[in-house]
């Protein structure tokens, strides 16, 4: 009888370690789950603007504005500069462009060795990543053509060189116009053109 009271015993206690485990497992689960769903409320760090975010790159996300870009306030200390998250692509983005223009070449150079939040890992964009910033319905002339309420800062209504160089003529590369969206492949790479810096995975075979 004492035998099996023991054995009730230790079953009940590891039944009780079990339901623990899972009740833990769950709530680490829900946690990390929380930092990237949008339909969540934030976080207070997410709310400042400070990571981490865990965003995910997956490109099936189409959100508001409110909730899609997150102007991350711990990259710099002067407010008209720094970096934003797209949570849509996980890209971060330069928060500011650059006035300047520059050959395709140099261009690259350029954001290759910017250190913008302390941090280098800079790139031009691809065509298809600087195409995702482009708000393709309601536009109106006059540009740029982003999404309404967009936080980015300075960006023309030229046209911007991506690091896409275009396949049937490697002297010239894809470049976006931000006057009215349109993606071209006809600029010669010696020309002057305006550019915009990334960080995140880049899945070209070269660079």
């Amino acid at each position: 009888m004492q035998q099996r009271r023991r054995s009730r015993l230790i079953l009940g206690l590891l039944a009780l370690g079990l339901l623990a485990g899972v009740a833990l497992t769950a709530s680490l689960a829900q946690a990390v789950d929380s930092s990237i769903d949008p339909d969540v409320s934030s976080p207070v760090p997410l709310a400042a603007g400070l990571g981490p975010y865990y965003a995910l790159p997956s490109w099936d996300r189409k959100m508001g504005v409110a909730t899609r870009f997150v102007v991350l306030t711990d990259w710099t200390s002067d407010a008209t500069n720094g970096a934003v998250l797209d949570k849509e692509t996980g890209l971060v983005w330069e928060k500011s462009s650059f006035i300047s223009t520059n050959t395709w070449v140099d261009a690259k150079s350029v954001c290759i060795n910017r250190t913008t939040g302390g941090r280098t890992g800079w790139r031009l964009p691809e065509v298809h990543e600087l195409t995702s910033l482009i708000q393709p319905s309601g536009f109106i002339g006059g540009g740029p053509t982003l999404p309404p309420g967009h936080p980015f800062l300075n960006v023309q209504v030229h046209d911007y060189w991506t690091a896409t160089t275009y396949a049937t003529d490697t002297t010239r590369a894809w470049y976006v116009g931000f006057a009215t969206g349109f993606v071209g492949n006809t600029a010669p790479k010696g020309n002057l053109g305006h550019y915009w810096c990334v960080r995140g995975g880049n899945n070209a075979p070269t660079y």
